[in-house]
Order: structure tokens, then sequence, then C-alpha cells
């Protein structure tokens, strides 16, 4: 390009791209013009000289046996006079070649047997004579009985074509002296009115305020931008939902937070009023740790779900052992399931079994089972008489690729409404008094997002009381 930039610029290279052109045929047509006006200045000239060369071809005589003679009158030679611009040579060779009158040494052409055949056609062509070019018209005039066809030529210096050509050029160059420069100032206006709908569209873009997510206005742009302001629209879209998503996840997880951390207040506030008994302090303790630990397994989700949240980059993968993972999470949680007295159980294939390789972040995908099966045991009710079960079950067809994790429980199950609902952050089943933050499925389903699986559930016993609830995460095959 002509006018290269340090930075891209649409209108900058638009410019180029027509300019460019224009200015590079210039040169072409400057070109093509001198071409054209040497054959125009040649043409008048050029049939001057036939005319002249045929004139004096008239006047070749027959003479003494076997040579020609050439007499030249009086009135005739007004036609080889020379005028203030260009000389006039003239030349007459007999058949045997010598010079009957005119210049010895102007150059003859190259001689053609077939022209005496052919009636004697005048040639032109361009020779130079005493250190001039010339431009010399040529004609074979076949003689009966002489030694061979008289030779005519007559040979003018070119100083009037040079003029005439001079003065065509002149005369169609100017005008694009004057019109070039106007034509690119026309260019330039129609870009800048070209793009002026773009500058109007950034500067509504850059007086926007920080907090206005609300889509721009197709109708005030070309159609060429309308598909990029469409985009930007649905950008906006999205990053207006994620905003929205973001500030209810921290107004909700600031509420969740705000409960444990006013009992731990409380209880401390109990345990400092005077007259309190050694047992009353005990309880206060009981209550400040059961509620550290509920404010700290709130704040240890958030922090997991930002993790499974962030960016593809912060994903580390390799080949995680599903079946490894699932019993060490099992084995983790075996404890938690004594003291609630639930039947804990592990169902599927050892560790190292073939098919249940997962290429994936192995702490991701352990928390994501963790949470399953923490959500079993917290709302799977225990009862001597109806004890709890939970299993949990590695599926993996080393033929057909297939890999999925289930947990299972015997509790009061998931009405069909709500099934979609408790993968929201902080949304709670109605009626199951369980004191859990809300978190631990919308983790699950993220986890699972992440590495391509889909989360479902389902009624564990269908048509039975308690139903129970599977919950099922398949992986995508050919990992």
């Amino acid at each position: 390009m002509i006018f290269q930039r340090a930075h891209r610029s649409l209108f900058g290279e638009i410019l180029d791209w027509m300019l460019t052109p224009l200015l590079l045929l210039w040169p072409v047509s400057l070109a093509l013009t001198w071409l054209v006006a040497q054959n125009l200045a040649n043409k008048p000239f050029d049939r001057a000289l036939i005319y002249n060369v045929q004139t004096l071809a008239q006047l070749v005589q027959i003479g003494p046996q076997p040579q020609a003679r050439f007499t030249l009158p009086q009135q005739a030679s007004g036609l080889l006079r020379a005028d203030d611009a260009d000389n006039v040579y003239y030349q007459v060779l007999g058949g045997g070649g010598e010079v009957l009158l005119g210049e010895r040494d102007l150059p003859a052409p190259p001689r053609d047997p077939g022209l005496g055949e052919r009636g004697g056609q005048p040639s032109l062509r361009d020779a130079e004579f005493h250190g001039l070019p010339v431009r010399v018209a040529s004609l074979w005039v076949p003689v009966e009985g002489a030694l061979g066809p008289v030779l005519v030529q007559v040979a003018e210096t070119r100083e009037k074509r040079s003029v005439l050509a001079a003065e065509i050029i002149k005369g169609v160059m100017l005008p694009q002296f004057a019109i070039l420069p106007l034509a690119v100032l026309l260019v330039w206006l129609a870009l800048v009115r070209g793009i002026k709908s773009l500058s109007e569209l950034e500067a509504r873009i850059r007086n926007r305020r920080p907090d206005d997510l609300s889509p721009l206005d197709e109708s005030t742009v070309p159609q060429e931008v309308g598909p990029l302001v469409a985009s930007v629209n649905d950008l906006l879209m999205r990053l207006k939902h994620s905003v929205a998503t973001q500030k209810r996840f921290l107004a909700d997880a600031a509420h969740q937070l705000k409960t444990p951390l006013a009992g731990l207040r409380m209880q401390a506030d109990l345990a400092q009023r005077q007259g309190t008994t050694a047992e009353d302090l005990k309880q206060s303790l009981r209550q400040i740790g059961h509620a550290s630990m509920r404010a700290t397994h709130t704040v240890n989700q958030l922090l997991a779900l930002a993790r499974a949240e962030g960016g593809g980059a912060a994903l580390t993968r390799q080949p995680c052992d599903i079946a490894q993972l699932t019993i060490e999470v099992v084995q983790d949680a075996v404890p938690r399931a004594l003291e609630r007295r639930i039947d804990l159980g592990y169902e599927g294939p050892e560790s190292g079994a073939s098919g249940c390789t997962h290429l994936g972040n192995p702490t991701l995908l352990k928390e994501m089972i963790r949470n399953l099966v923490d959500n079993a045991l917290f709302y799977t009710p225990s009862t001597p008489g109806q004890p709890g079960v939970v299993t949990v079950r590695v599926r993996c067809d080393p033929f057909s690729r297939a890999l999925a994790v289930q947990v299972e429980d015997n509790g009061p199950g998931i009405p069909a409404p709500e099934r979609e609902r408790i993968f929201e952050p902080f949304y709670r089943v109605l009626g199951t008094n369980v004191d859990g933050s809300g978190l631990g499925l919308p983790l699950v389903r993220e986890i699972a997002h992440r590495h391509g699986a889909q989360v479902s559930v389902d009624d564990a016993r269908p048509g039975q009381h308690p139903p129970g609830a599977l919950f099922t995460v398949r992986f995508p095959s050919g990992d």
C-alpha cells in the first residue's frame, strides 16, 4: 500500500485500495496517451509522404534502353521544399542502382521483388539520415525494359510530428492534472461521508454509562455493520445476564454468611454474660463451633464454585480414574454416614479397571462426587424403623466406552417441578429442614459441564413411597 500506518484504520485501508489503483494507472494512462498521440501525429504526415512519393513516381520515364530517366519539372519541385520546421529529402534510383536524382546516401529499404508484381505499393519506415531521425516513404516503380524497378524515396524529419504529438499530449494530460486532485478529494469526502455512521456508533458507545448494557440501535447503522452490531448486542445481553447472576450470587452469599456469623456473635455474647455456668459456656462453645463449621463449609463451596466457573486455562486436565476417585470419596464419607446412621455402600469396579478413565481435573471431579454423596447423606432421613440407605455406583463399559457415576438414596426424593431449580445457587427444597447452603448441586452441574458431562435427577424407586432420588452424571464417550 502507498499509505502505510502504524495502526490499522478502516478509513485508511479503504482509501489506500481506492487511491493506489488510481495513482498506479495514471502513469499507464500517460504512456498510452503518448503512444496514441504519436500514432495520431504520424497519420496526416504519412499520407502527405505517400502522396509525394506517388507523385514523384509518376515522373519516371523510359530512357535509352536499358535505363530509365527521371525529370523533375519546376512545378513539381514545390512538393519537396523544406519548411521552417522540417527538411525534406528525396532520392530516385535506377534499376541498376544508379542515382537518377536526389540524395545519394539516403538509406535504401530492403528490396522485395514482389513489389513490382503487386503494382508497386508505397511503404513507410523510420530511419536516420545525417544523424537526424526521419520518416521515409518508399515506392518501387516497375519500368518495362529497364534493368529493374526504379526506387523512389521521400524522407522528412520528424520535428512537426513531435510538436503535434506534444500538443495532443498536453491537450489530454493537462486536464488530468486538475482532475486527479479533484478525484482524490471527492474520494476522501465520500469515505468521510460513508464512515460517518461508524463514527456516530463509536460516539454512542463511548458516551454510554458503565452500567448501561442495553442493546444498540441497529436501524441507524449501515447494512454491512448490522451483523457486528447484532453480535455486540448478543454479547451485551450475555454480559447483562452474567452481571445479574453475579450480583444475585453475591447477595445470596452475603445472606448465607450473615446467618452463621450472627450466630457466632450471639453465642459469644451469651458466653460473656454474668452468671454463665460452665455448662452454658460449653453449650455456647459447641454452638460457636457448629456455626464456624457451617461458615467454613459455605466459604469452601463458594471458592470451589468460583474455581469451577473460572476460565478454561485454569483447568488442568489429566487421565482420571473415576472408580478410584469415587472409592476415595466414599471412604472419606463413612464417618459422616455412621454419625447419621446411614448405610453407605459402593457398587462398581475396583480402581484401575478398564474403561473408567476420563480426561479431566481430579480435584474438581472428586469435589463433584463428594457433593453428590454429601447431598444424599444430608437429605436422607434415617430412623430405627426405616434406616437410610445411600448407594454410590460407577458404571463403565470398555466396549461402548460409556461411563457414569450414580448416587442413589431412599429419601423423600425431589418433585419433578423442582428438579431443575435445585441446580440454582442457594436454592433448597422447602420442607426438608436440612441445614445446607444450597451450593452443592450448582457446583456439581458446573464441574460436570466443564468436563462435558450431563447431570440428571430421577426417582430411585418410581411409584413407591418414599421414591428416593437418583443422581446420574454421564460422561461423554471417547475419552
